[in-house]
This record gives C-alpha cells, structure tokens and sequence, in this order.
C-alpha cells in the first residue's frame, strides 16, 4: 500500500524537445501553429462532408470518422507541450500521464483500425461495384466504427492496466515530450516482464493484422484494375485510391520510422523528435491530401468557407 500511495503522489518531469531556453519561444510558435492547422483542417473537412449530402456516403463517413480521430489524436500530446512550454514547467502528475498514455494509444489504434476499413471499403467498390451499396450500408459502417473503437479501446487498457501496478520513484524524468508507454516501463523500478510481453504481444497483432488486411484489399484491387479493359477505366479506379494510399504509406512509414528509431538510437531526444512526424505531421497532413485531390471535397469546403464568411 505505501508503494501504492507514493506512485499516486509523485510528478514525472516531460523534458520535451529541446532544453534550450533561447529555443523555446520558436517550438512554442512551431507547435502551436501545426496544432491549430491540425484541427482547423479535420474540422472544415468533417464540416464540409456533413453539410454536403452527395458526399454522405460510407467512404467519406470513414473519412469523417479518421478526421475527429486525427483532431484527438494530436490533443492528447500538443496542448500539454504548449502548456509546459508557456509555464516554464515539465511537471505531469502520475494520473495525468496515465491518462495521456490511455488515450494515446486509443486513438493511435483507431487511427490503424479506421485506415483498414477504409482500404476494405475501397476493395468494395472497386471488386464489387454492382453490390457496394448493398454491401457497404449504412448499418454496416456503423457497426465497423463501433467495432474499431471498442477493439481499441480494449487494446488501451490492456497496454495501460499493467503499467498502473508498477512502482516509481519520485521525480522520474522522461525524455520526451508525452508519456510514451515504452519509457514509461523502462522508468519503472518493479519487475516489467508482464509488461513487456503484453507491449510487443500487442504491437506485433496490431503491426500484423490491420497491414495484412490492407496488403489483401489492395493485391484483390490491383488484380481488379488490371482486368478493367479501358484506360479511363484503369485511370479513374486508381485515383479513388490514391488518397487512401498516401495516407496509409505516411501513417506506417512514419510510426514504423518511430519505433525503428526508438530501437536502435542512442540517444532517446532522437525518438522524441522522430515522434513528431507521427504524432503531429501525419494528422495535420491528412485533410490536405484528401482535400487537394478530391473535386467533390473542394467543392464541400468552398461552400462550408461561404457560409462561414
């Protein structure tokens, strides 16, 4: 119980990126720009694909859905940053990071979960065009939403309850800018090898299984565009997917480029600038890439910015 008591009551010290006072005001201004440009843009595409009734189909409800993902995604890391760095304080209370460490891996595996059943939806119209709709109805896609947040959910607390019955010292410093649960364990002075099995257990079923289930829509995809006779055909096929692709390939590139990072470099300021990409760039990028391709969305997001002005 006293080990208990004093894990409830210590503070954990975010050393962020960068130390340097004379840095400070720029990461400040840096972050602070990205996060409001993060959340202007999934909210004006959530905005224009719910105003819009043409685009009220399950393709753009998945679009949405990664759109509110995305805005909580980047929450539950940048405006704590932004706080610390404005007080001049790197101080997070035990239930604090507990909390930013639930919430992060919820919403990351969301992020993975929602990129699968988009790729599935997108097999869907390609390789059974004449039965999408049937297929791809309304209560289906509720159901798949349902079923990646509660999968992720459950993920969450299976990586977050362990660590809850570790012990630590007070004055814990992490050298990052979030409570990352690898460091997380690793600052722990109990034994970690439960959590260590549950954390890479985790990692690989989620590596393995939401990939493999884009690998295969995308092989039965490619298969279906190659047997389509015309060029236009081929063209305007490929183009639906295009986005998808794009944001599948950065959100693996740049998570994968993380945990590589996180393996084999020396110095842990590295992972902590690598996760950046990860945890900022990658849902501040998303709304462009879907947006600047896609001549339905532009025209949703002129008339949302009319109405607005």
């Amino acid at each position: 119980m006293e080990e208990g008591n004093s894990t409830e009551t210590i503070e954990f010290l975010l050393r962020g990126l960068s130390e340097d006072p004379e840095l400070q005001p720029f990461l400040f201004g840096l972050f602070l720009s990205m996060y409001l440009l993060t959340v202007l843009g999934n909210l004006l595409l959530i905005l224009a694909v719910s105003s819009d009734s043409h685009l009220h189909t399950p393709m753009y409800f998945f679009l949405s859905n990664l759109s509110l993902v995305d805005i909580c995604f980047t929450s539950t890391t940048v405006p704590k940053m932004l706080h610390n760095i404005w007080t001049q304080s790197k101080a997070i209370t035990y239930a604090g990071c507990i909390t930013q460490m639930y919430f992060f891996i919820l919403f990351a595996g969301l992020d993975d979960f929602l990129l699968t059943v988009m790729a599935y939806d997108r097999y869907v119209a390609i390789c059974h065009p004449l039965h999408y709709t049937v297929i791809m109805n309304p209560q289906l896609c509720g159901r798949l939403v349902l079923v990646c947040w509660i999968v992720s959910d459950l993920h969450s607390l299976l990586e977050s309850f362990p660590v809850m019955q570790l012990f630590y010292c007070t004055d814990q410093e992490i050298p990052h800018f979030f409570c990352e649960l690898n460091l997380m364990v690793q600052l722990a002075h109990s034994d970690t090898l439960l959590n260590d099995i549950v954390m890479y257990l985790s990692i690989g079923l989620l590596a393995v299984g939401p990939f493999s289930g884009i690998l295969y829509s995308y092989s039965k995809i490619i298969s279906s565009i190659i047997r389509i006779s015309s060029a236009e055909g081929k063209s305007k096929a490929f183009s639906s997917c295009v986005s998808h692709l794009l944001v599948v390939s950065l959100f693996y590139c740049t998570s994968m480029g993380v945990y590589l990072n996180s393996i084999g470099a020396h110095s842990s300021k590295s992972s902590a600038v690598a996760s950046v990409l990860y945890t900022v760039v990658t849902p501040m990028l998303n709304p462009f890439i879907y947006s600047l391709r896609n001549k339905d969305i532009k025209r949703a997001l002129k008339r949302v910015l009319r109405m607005t002005i």
